[in-house]
C-alpha cells in the first residue's frame, strides 16, 4: 500500500483546519516521512506561507476540476510520499461537484485516505460531516473537537448525536485537539513560520507550551494512522 492522501476539513471557517494541517506536517517531517502539501485554501493560503520553504507545497484550486485531477496526478507521480490536502471553507461544494475524480481513482493509487474532520460545538459542523461523509465514502474519517472551543465534555452535540456511532462504526476515531495558546498561534501566522521554528525561536515559556502541545498532538496523529 502506498502513503496516504490525507484530507484536513470541516468546511467552514474559524474551526481549526490550517492549525490541524500545520501538525500533521509537524508530526511528519519530525517523523522523517516523505511528504508533500497541497494547499486548497486559495484566498488564505497561510499554511502554504509558513510551510513552503521547508516541504514541498503547491497550491490547487480544488474548486475547480483542474484541481482535483491535479490532485490524483500528483498523488500517482509520488506514491511514496504522504500527500497533505488543506482544505478551505466551503470545500463541501467542491466534494459534491468534483470529488468523484478522486473517489474513482483511489483504487488504482492504491492508496488509503484518511479525512482529519474539525469540529467546534455548532451543529453546522455536524451537517457539515454528514453530508461530505455521504459526498464522499472513501478511506476513513476521523473527528477531531478542537479544544480551543471548550473542554472535551462541551461538545453535547456531537457526543450525543447518531454521527459519533456512525464514525466509530465506519472506523474513524474521535479525538480532541488541545488547545494551543492564542499567543503563540499568533507567533506561527504573523510570523510565518512552522512549527518546527517556533520551538526553536520562542521564548522558554512559549517554546515549552508548543513543545507539550506537540508531545498531545503526536499521540492523536499516531492513533489515527499518520
Amino acid at each position: 500500500m502506498n502513503s496516504p492522501i490525507v484530507f484536513v476539513s470541516g468546511s467552514k471557517g474559524g474551526v481549526g483546519k490550517s492549525i490541524t494541517t500545520m501538525a500533521v506536517l509537524d508530526y511528519l517531517v519530525a517523523g522523517n516521512k516523505y511528504l508533500r502539501l497541497l494547499e486548497s485554501d486559495t484566498a488564505n493560503p497561510d499554511v502554504w506561507k509558513s510551510y513552503s520553504r521547508t516541504v514541498e507545497a503547491e497550491i490547487v484550486d480544488l474548486d475547480r476540476v483542474d484541481g482535483w485531477i491535479q490532485l490524483v496526478n500528483v498523488s500517482d507521480s509520488d506514491p511514496g510520499k504522504t500527500i497533505v490536502v488543506n482544505t478551505p471553507a466551503r470545500s463541501n461544494e467542491a466534494v459534491r461537484l468534483h470529488g468523484s475524480v478522486l473517489v474513482d481513482s483511489l483504487k488504482e493509487l492504491g492508496r488509503p485516505m484518511i479525512t482529519l474532520w474539525v469540529i467546534n460545538r455548532q451543529r453546522d459542523s455536524l451537517e457539515l460531516l454528514k453530508s461530505y461523509m455521504e459526498t464522499m465514502p472513501v478511506g476513513v474519517v476521523h473527528v477531531l473537537r478542537n479544544g480551543y472551543f471548550g473542554e472535551e465534555r462541551k461538545f453535547e452535540l456531537y457526543e450525543q448525536s447518531s454521527l459519533k456511532h456512525t464514525v466509530q462504526q465506519q472506523g474513524g476515531l474521535n479525538l480532541f485537539l488541545p488547545d494551543l495558546a492564542d499567543r503563540v498561534t499568533d507567533a506561527l501566522y504573523t510570523g510565518r513560520i512552522t512549527i518546527e521554528e517556533a520551538a526553536k525561536q520562542l521564548t522558554l515559556g512559549d517554546r515549552a507550551v508548543l513543545q507539550s502541545w506537540r508531545n498531545a498532538v503526536s499521540e492523536l496523529l499516531a492513533q489515527a494512522g499518520l
